[in-house]
């Protein structure tokens, strides 16, 4: 009897500590906040990939201007590309078992702030330079910082910027400290949204074979990682760092201190949005004045996305994205490419034609 008196105030304690965890962990959401939580996701992937791919057309285009061949994605890497993220992901997923969540995350919060700073300066350069009055000078420096002389004289940096880019650096860095000392979403989702832009702008394939490797390999990669462990979802909620983009369900119930996140990846926007870029840069290389392989596998997009929210909102499972993305973006374009003849196009456009053995010999 004593030794039953005694355990009841251990069972109700451990019943409140219980009821005050789901409290504190899964806040009350509304219908209207769960929806208005995955429209503001739906809308803040597609921008990036609307705005990347247009500025991924005059990233090229300057590049030729330039004589350049810029750097893309091999048949060979989109193959490893699956591998060697399973690899980053499993790594991860070991290191977040057996050390502390604290000093990993303020390890990786300090290397993507540096990267999160960069990346969003190159993206407010253009809006600074507009907004700025003309009355303002916009002063060139350069720094040159050489080694060696004369004919052994070799760059060690050789970095030419204005004083508008100095103006996006500050601005980067206030909004930098700001996630550094809050950790708030909304800056989580600057540094999301500006990682996810410069992807799909500087990150290329070459041509569509290479695009439907990596597509299909991140495919299964995808599906293994949801389905068959639970080392996705785990990671995705134990790394804080802006990888993902976020939105509380519970926003209209806490206001800007909703604590209780839907979330999408950076991976399920950059990796379709390199693939609609392509498209986009194809359309442009018809010169027919139409972007319709770039509108249609656009739409396409939208709408896998919007099955994917509905798929895991009736569930109640988190569901690899690329499940619903990967069949909309390839099987769109491919299907109409064949319905109107541009099958054979499609296939043999690339970005920058392969070098032939002497123009390259003579180019080093």
């Amino acid at each position: 009897m004593a030794d039953t008196a005694a355990e009841i105030p251990i069972s109700i304690e451990e019943t409140v500590k219980e009821a005050i965890q789901n409290v504190t962990e899964k806040p009350p959401s509304s219908i209207e906040g769960v929806a208005i939580a995955y429209l503001s996701l739906v809308i803040m992937a597609i921008l990036p990939i609307f705005f990347g791919s247009f500025r991924s057309v005059k990233y090229l285009n300057e590049q030729k201007e330039a004589g350049e061949r810029h750097e893309t994605m091999s048949n060979k890497d989109a193959l490893m590309f699956p591998l060697i993220a399973s690899c980053a992901l499993f790594a991860l997923y070991v290191v977040f078992q057996f050390f502390s969540k604290e000093y990993i995350n303020l390890l990786l919060t300090g290397y993507f702030f540096f990267l999160g700073v960069l990346a969003l300066s190159h993206l407010l350069s253009p809006i600074i330079s507009f907004l700025v009055p003309a009355s303002v000078p916009n002063v060139p420096y350069h720094v040159h910082f050489t080694r060696g002389d004369r004919d052994a004289r070799s760059d060690i940096i050789n970095y030419k910027f204005t004083s508008y880019d100095v103006i996006c650096l500050l601005i980067s860095l206030c909004l930098g400290a700001w996630y550094l000392l809050k950790k708030h979403w909304i800056a989580n989702n600057l540094f999301g949204i500006a990682f996810a832009i410069n992807g799909v702008e500087l990150l290329h394939l070459n041509n569509v074979v290479t695009g439907c490797i990596l597509l299909c390999g991140l495919f299964l990669y995808d599906i293994f990682w949801v389905f068959g462990t639970n080392v996705m979802v785990t990671v995705a909620k134990s790394f804080e760092a802006p990888i993902k983009l976020v939105f509380p369900q519970d926003l209209l119930v806490n206001g800007l201190n909703a604590s209780n996140f839907a979330m999408l990846g950076l991976g399920d926007i950059v990796v379709p949005g390199i693939f609609i870029a392509l498209l986009l840069r194809f359309d442009k290389s018809l010169k027919r004045n139409s972007e319709f392989y770039f509108r249609a596998t656009f739409s396409a997009y939208i709408v896998g996305l919007l099955a994917t929210i509905l798929v895991m909102h009736v569930f109640r499972h988190a569901q690899p994205a690329l499940l619903y993305l990967v069949p909309a973006c390839l099987g769109t374009p491919l299907l109409l490419a064949l319905l109107r003849g541009d099958l054979h196009a499609l296939f043999n456009y690339e970005d920058q034609p392969a070098v032939a053995e002497d123009d390259k010999a003579k180019t080093d």
